[in-house]
């Protein structure tokens, strides 16, 4: 069944629940599909189906928060070989050249590593539990995380609301036309963060590897 469909059986406070659970758990580290839920949740609210954007939006940014944070302090005390636990349980999301690219984006970039990486699945996953394996201290990250979250999370749901708002009021008077444009227009200042950080990651993943000095 489909997520949107599956959500509107289930009361709205479920609904804010399953949201902040499933976006908390990958930012603490499981592959998940966080975007999804909070794409078809946020769809749902713009539906008048009684599930409150403002409150999604609180709960999707709340989880993404407290997720990032246990992934930190997870990281922290693993240490690598909790890349190396990872790595052997999901291999698709954590294999050596992910962690790799991604720990080269967090020595570059720092506190903009864990702020973009909101907008890409991949290091969505990988900030907490990285950011803590690479001991930043934890009021940079706390900032970034904080910010990364509210922009994602609740840039997200706003975003997706009024498109679906839009997008149902233009269909009473035009024509699926109307939807195509009102969904272009609602996810261009999204997809346009989301490609600029990606282009940044794989700017710094393409970069080769320093050579030591021979003695």
């Amino acid at each position: 069944m489909h997520v949107q469909e599956w959500l509107d059986t289930v009361p709205a406070a479920a609904v804010y629940a399953v949201v902040a659970l499933v976006i908390g758990l990958e930012s603490l580290g499981i592959p998940l599909p966080g975007e999804i839920v909070l794409v078809s949740a946020a769809l749902l609210s713009s539906q008048h189906s009684g599930v409150n954007p403002v409150i999604l939006g609180a709960c999707a940014t709340l989880g993404a928060v407290v997720g990032d944070s246990i992934g930190y302090a997870i990281g922290r005390k693993g240490g690598r070989p909790l890349l190396a636990w990872l790595g052997a349980k999901f291999p698709r999301h954590f294999s050596e050249g992910h962690v790799a690219t991604a720990e080269r984006s967090f020595e570059k970039w720092g506190m903009w590593a864990v702020f973009f990486g909101r907008f890409i699945a991949l290091l969505r996953i990988f900030a907490g539990p990285l950011a803590g394996v690479l001991h930043m201290p934890y009021w940079k990250f706390l900032i970034a995380n904080v910010l990364g979250g509210i922009c994602w999370a609740g840039g997200t749901t706003a975003v997706i609301y009024y498109v679906g708002v839009v997008a149902e009021d233009w269909l009473k008077r035009f024509s699926y036309l109307g939807l195509v444009a009102a969904v272009l227009i609602g996810l261009a200042s999204m997809l346009v963060i989301r490609r600029r950080a990606k282009k940044a990651a794989q700017q710094q993943a393409a970069e080769p590897e320093p050579v030591p000095a021979a003695d």
